[in-house]
């Protein structure tokens, strides 16, 4: 509204300018004036339009990390997968598919649309998750598979129910740009964006030293997907993921593999 009706002034102005006789610089002098005037408004219009659509490139208010203990020692075992065939539902997806991962490794998996990437890394999910010597943890790539709760964000997180332990937890996820509403929410009604960073979180507080991560940045804003793709790529723990991000795989991953009928074939 008020940038049309700088544009109305500005034509009415020019108008009058355009019809002022050369034998009225006194009216001409004013209408030169009150035309600066106008260029000036409409230089402030300029100057608030382009503060309101630039966008930081980052997202600065986010701040997570992992514990330092949260790491796997340089060449220590993960995970040796030797599965002869994958299928679900009867169908076989792939044979002979074969996987080792040592610390601190950052893998990812590719492949096609109906490959068998998701089932393959539940696989691998039940697996670690069930080892006692690796703490690992897991996110799906439907979240709500983690996170359909009626628990809120401070709930899921706060294990110990201390004051003291809720506070913290509060400043965690306020540094992830969670509202004071959505802290108190039930799970299950938090954007996909806003799931992935809680999932992240719990991660974090468990101080998990592998995560298996299935399209974890899918969901992610464009400003929060450079912030956790940092996270992850200085993480020092490993990292078994499965994406299309080609960002996540070329800043965050030191391995890629893709899944074929004929098994896992390392491409990077």
């Amino acid at each position: 509204a008020k940038l049309e009706r700088y544009r109305q002034i500005r034509q009415k102005v020019e108008s009058a300018q355009r019809g002022v006789s050369r034998q009225d610089p006194h009216s001409g002098r004013l209408l030169k004036k009150k035309m600066h005037a106008v260029q000036s408004m409409g230089r402030r219009f300029e100057r608030e339009r382009e503060a309101l659509t630039a966008l930081p490139e980052t997202e600065e208010a986010i701040f997570l990390s992992f514990p330092s203990a949260a790491c796997v020692p340089n060449g220590k075992r993960v995970l040796e997968l030797a599965l002869p065939v994958l299928e679900v539902d009867g169908r076989v997806l792939a044979r002979d598919v074969e996987l080792r991962v040592t610390g601190p490794e950052r893998v990812c998996i590719v492949g096609g649309n109906g490959a068998g990437k998701t089932t393959l890394l539940r696989r691998i999910a039940s697996e670690l998750l069930e080892r006692r010597d690796i703490r690992a943890a897991y996110m799906p790539q439907e979240l709500g598979e983690r996170l359909d709760t009626d628990e809120s964000p401070v709930e899921l997180l706060n294990g110990s129910g201390s004051r003291a332990e809720e506070q913290r937890i509060r400043a965690m996820l306020g540094s992830l740009r969670y509202t004071s509403k959505e802290m108190e929410q039930p799970c299950r009604a938090l954007s996909g964006g806003q799931r992935a960073k809680l999932l992240l979180a719990s991660m974090a507080l468990e101080g998990a030293e592998v995560l298996i991560l299935d399209e974890p940045t899918r969901n992610l804003s464009p400003l929060s997907g450079p912030v956790i793709r940092e996270l992850l790529r200085s993480f020092r723990g490993s990292v078994i993921s499965v994406s299309h991000d080609r960002k996540f795989i070329g800043e965050v991953c030191t391995a890629v593999y893709e899944l074929r009928p004929e098994g896992l074939c390392r491409i990077s």
